[in-house]
């Protein structure tokens, strides 16, 4: 069984996410190629795709949303993301037991203690009525309806037991630091279409595509990624068809037959990732391209993951954009190479969000 290293699972998720090279492939088929976008706030999703297309523009991603070719909706890990529309009807229903799951968790089990929850889909539904509400007139209405509970907790546990859609504002670019408010439409009435239900077949299809965009892979790093339990026992039946390695410690994993690992030597040029970018949070061992020491500083809280800066394919440090400025944070000292480098990609950046200064804190600056 081949061995491979750390430095070669890097490669190889760079190049699968189009971070070695920007690609021209469109945004849809990017979209498609991640399986799903991160997308907790609406711009960081514009600018994953400007850190992996070539000439990306803010319109390209909005036209799609406009189209309902992309919707936004609660889908991995119980998270915020885009996806092909096509693909949210095979998806969704694949992954709602990962999402019931959630919905059963603390937060919302204290405030709906003694509800029924298939009741207050329902009741949250036929408030809907097929049609577009503001999340927070969901919200006022199911609170009228059971005094004394919090409405808007109520309103996301509707919206995690059943698949409702964003409007198009709550996914478009927009000004930085604000976000539209959320309106959501019961994903059949958007998309004009019925939900799939899921098949066996589709588990097996999603770990293709896991291993697609981020492998190789294990079975933990694939349910971290998507939140599904019990997937050892899918990927068992599909040994025929993959490939088998052995990790940097020894551990199992697992890809596509039909892909090959990336040269460990491959050059990968200075890259800037947005906040919650799927490449560091596709895996349950992410040490491939974030060490555990400089994780604990980029994700400082509780469901917090800063925006990144990739050197040499790996996290360096943490950039911020704020009242005009886009100010980058190394971790530690740059080579001048590098920090050129990083310079370059950040005034693109700049270009891209509307900003007008660029600046450097800590070991760099």
């Amino acid at each position: 069984m081949t061995a491979l290293s750390l430095r070669a699972l890097n490669r190889t998720l760079m190049h699968r996410q189009f971070l070695v090279e920007r690609t021209d492939r469109s945004p849809l088929e990017v979209i498609g190629r991640l399986v799903a976008l991160q997308a907790q706030e609406p711009n960081w999703a514009y600018v994953g795709l400007w850190s992996r297309i070539r000439e990306f523009t803010p319109s390209a991603l909005t036209v799609l949303l406009e189209e309902r070719r992309v919707v936004r909706s609660s889908l991995l890990r119980s998270t915020q993301h885009l996806a092909a529309s096509d693909d949210f009807r095979v998806l969704r229903p694949l992954l709602q037991p990962a999402l019931d799951r959630t919905a059963g968790s603390s937060y919302f089990a204290r405030n709906s203690t003694g509800l029924d929850a298939a009741s207050l889909v329902t009741e949250g539904r036929g408030i809907l009525a097929g049609g577009t509400l503001p999340r927070k007139e969901l919200a006022r209405r199911l609170a009228e309806r059971h005094p004394g509970r919090d409405g808007r907790i109520l309103a996301g546990e509707v919206e995690m037991r059943t698949p409702l859609v964003h409007g198009v504002a709550t996914g478009a670019w927009g000004s930085w630091g604000t976000r539209s408010a959320v309106s959501v439409t019961p994903a059949e009435a958007w998309l004009g279409r019925p939900m799939g239900e899921a098949t066996p077949d589709d588990a097996k299809e999603l770990i293709r595509r896991y291993l697609a965009a981020f492998g190789p892979a294990g079975v933990k790093d694939v349910q971290a990624w998507c939140g599904l339990t019990r997937l050892g026992e899918v990927v068992a039946g599909m040994r025929d068809e993959l490939r088998r390695y052995s990790g940097p410690d020894g551990e199992d994993l697992f890809d596509l037959a039909d892909a090959e690992p990336s040269d460990p030597e491959t050059p990968v040029p200075v890259r800037l990732l947005p906040a919650y970018d799927n490449a560091l949070l596709a895996h349950a061992d992410r040490t491939r391209i974030i060490s555990d020491e400089d994780r604990k500083l980029v994700m400082p809280g509780q469901a917090r993951v800063l925006p990144t800066l990739l050197v040499d394919g790996r996290v360096h440090g943490t950039w911020s954009f704020n009242s005009g400025t886009l100010r980058l944070a190394p971790f530690r000292p740059l080579r001048a190479a590098d920090q050129a480098a990083l310079e370059q990609e950040a005034h693109r950046l700049l270009r891209f969000v509307g900003g007008e200064a660029v600046s450097f804190s800590g070991p760099a600056a």
